[in-house]
């Protein structure tokens, strides 16, 4: 077979442009493309580091304000309950205070009131006293013929009020 003949004279240079070419690849791959890969690669990385690191300080950051905004609105809601407990105390002694006005002006009204109630009975009274003795000392007369003083009909009707 004259190919396995041509073995012997062509297979050196075949192996030596194999070496060659695997060679130049490996060169132009190896040491061209792969550095340029891997530092691709590693920049990739740490720009990855690098944002882990800045979200992880923004989160802090934003823990941070959100602990001192609690803060503030727990500080803010005691102000609040502080105002308006005031307001509730002052709302009360004045209320407390008027509440004590009226009662003393009721309380003089109703003693007014009840000065005229016992003035009006007693003159009411004293009405029905006098009017007893003139209809007494009327019907004395009247009946009997007989003619009383009027300080002995006031003493008989005082007696007569007195016992009924």
């Amino acid at each position: 077979m004259p190919q396995i003949a041509q073995i012997d004279a062509t297979l050196a240079s075949q192996v030596f442009w194999l070496l060659v070419t695997f060679g130049l690849t490996f060169l132009v791959v190896g040491l061209g493309m792969v550095p340029k890969i891997q530092s691709t690669v590693d920049l990739r990385d740490k720009q990855i580091a690098d944002d882990l690191v800045a979200a992880e300080r923004a989160r802090a950051e934003a823990d941070a304000r959100e602990e001192a905004y609690r803060a503030k609105a727990e500080a803010n809601r005691a102000e609040a309950l502080k105002i308006t407990q005031a307001a509730k105390a002052d709302a009360a002694q004045a209320s407390a205070e008027k509440l004590a006005k009226v009662d003393a002006e009721i309380a003089t009204t109703l003693n007014a009131a009840e000065a005229r109630i016992a003035a009006a009975r007693n003159a009411a009274v004293a009405d029905v006293e006098n009017v007893a003795v003139e209809a007494a000392q009327d019907m004395v007369a009247r009946l009997s013929g007989a003619q009383v003083t009027q300080a002995q009909v006031a003493q008989a009707v005082k007696a007569a009020l007195a016992n009924g």
